[in-house]
């Protein structure tokens, strides 16, 4: 029986339910792109308001979801980012010749789905969780469903994310088998003193099935298509709403539940580390497309974050949240240029090199944001990444992980040569040159709006952490 206290908790996710209700029903009595905007944005920050409110009350146990710190800020990052989304699809899809509509109402089910996804405390949930995130993701990512690309990354990410549930299912299963429990703290207790080899089996086919949605290597192969051919603001809620909620519940799993910490699973979590930050940073050295260099990129972005997972002490929590708050503000960033500069009646998004080349002489304010989203994902000094690298490698060096300090510092050499790279492109000028550009009054659209504000939170947060850095210290603290 839900108490009251269980009902005001949930309130975030109600709200942000009724307000996907709410733009179905408009959506079958009138059609209208500007009203369903308004109303999907106005549920979403009263569902983030709402959030302020939950974290006020303390941690809430319902039977199925735990609305503590981590999931206070799982929350916050979804909405923040649904919000986001929601703001760049409007511009993006303002002259789309199909049913704009409907994108929002995928858009909300979606957030509902992560945010349900990041309190789960019990299998079950997180089952639901995953599921209600990753189908409109499908349809998101098929909208603009007549260019074939569109269509090609639904499809694939569809076929894909089915095999990683199924392995998903799999594990779950042999865990139920070997302990007899869903709920994943009484999993962790009964696993506390001995694991069998069905545990060990289980642990691993879910470590597949999360490793499929957050583009571990070898599970990756998905990523540069889809993120190449999904439309602009459904990529930018695929890089950051989702594989930060994905990445939030597996964190708690892996701290919670001992078997991850024995010494088969820790070596292939630490080996799959270390290969998911070099390959990944490798593969997109010689990519001439932006979306699938910033695909190949958070590649290597999460192979940095499962360090957080191979520690899994001490600073852990708060090294994941001020990494996923840097990567998600510079993420953003990116994917808010690659989405003003796109639309989907003029052919697929702006996403080759090419289309960038001399962007600085047209659009300057344009390109400083994308210049300084990039070297923000670079770690360069005075920007957001900075900040989130420094903390990935203090908790390696403070856990003696030398084989993963070595692998962090050469992948981010790796990945200065390619953002350098774009750089450059941003500032040359040949004739000629086949080119897409912004409408002329992008800075005073919403979409645009965004973008520069979030350029100015990479500096703000590259210069003055201190706010971001005892947020999640509270955090950290409150979980323990």
């Amino acid at each position: 029986m839900l108490t009251k206290a269980d009902i005001f908790a949930l309130t975030p996710v109600i709200l942000v339910c009724a307000t996907a209700i709410t733009v179905m029903l408009g959506i079958a009595w009138r059609r209208h792109h500007a009203a369903t905007f308004l109303v999907s944005v106005l549920g979403l920050n009263l569902a983030l308001v709402s959030v302020i409110a939950v974290w006020l009350m303390g941690t809430v146990e319902t039977p199925l979801l735990v609305f503590d710190g981590l999931a206070i800020f799982g929350m916050a990052v979804v909405l923040v980012s649904s919000l986001a989304c929601a703001t760049f699809a409007h511009g993006y899809l303002e002259g789309y010749p199909g049913p704009k509509e409907e994108f929002y109402l995928l858009l909300l089910c979606a957030a509902a789905g992560g945010m349900v996804l990041v309190a789960s405390r019990h299998l079950a949930t997180i089952f639901f969780g995953l599921e209600l995130l990753s189908m409109p993701l499908y349809g998101m990512l098929a909208y603009t469903f007549r260019d074939e690309r569109s269509l090609e990354a639904g499809i694939k990410y569809l076929i894909l994310s089915a095999a990683g549930t199924a392995f998903l299912l799999f594990g779950m299963a042999l865990l139920y088998a070997e302990t007899g429990a869903l709920d994943i703290a009484t999993i962790g207790a009964r696993l506390a003193s001995t694991q069998g080899v069905w545990a060990i089996a289980g642990a691993g086919l879910m470590l597949v099935g999360l490793g499929f949605k957050l583009s571990f290597v070898p599970f990756h192969l998905w990523t540069p298509d889809v993120y190449q051919g999904g439309p602009g603001p459904s990529a930018t809620f695929l890089a950051t709403a989702s594989k930060a909620a994905v990445f939030i519940v597996f964190l708690r799993i892996v701290m919670e539940v001992p078997v991850f910490h024995e010494t088969g699973p820790h070596l292939i979590l630490t080996v799959l580390a270390l290969i998911t930050m070099l390959v990944g940073n490798i593969l997109a050295l010689l990519q001439p497309n932006l979306k699938r260099l910033l695909g190949y990129s958070s590649i290597a972005h999460f192979g940095y974050l499962l360090v957080v997972l191979v520690v899994a002490d001490g600073l852990a929590v708060e090294t994941a949240g001020i990494y996923l708050v840097t990567y998600l503000v510079t993420t953003l960033g990116a994917f808010g240029v690659v989405t003003v500069l796109s639309s989907p009646y003029s052919g697929e998004d702006a996403s080759a090199l090419h289309h960038y080349r001399g962007l600085f002489w047209r659009r300057p304010y344009l390109a400083a944001v994308l210049t300084v989203s990039l070297l923000s994902l670079a770690g360069i000094p005075f920007t957001a990444g900075f900040i989130g690298k420094f903390y990935i490698v203090a908790l390696a060096v403070e856990a003696g992980r030398w084989w993963l300090v070595g692998g962090i510092l050469a992948g981010s050499a790796i990945g200065l040569y390619y953002y350098l790279r774009v750089l450059v492109t941003l500032y040359l000028v040949e004739p000629g040159m086949q080119r897409r550009d912004a409408p002329h009054d992008w800075a005073i659209r919403a979409g645009g709006l965004v973008t520069l504000g979030l350029a100015l939170l990479v500096i703000l947060l590259g210069v003055y952490p201190t706010p971001a850095i005892d947020w999640m210290a509270d955090i950290a603290v409150a979980g323990q």
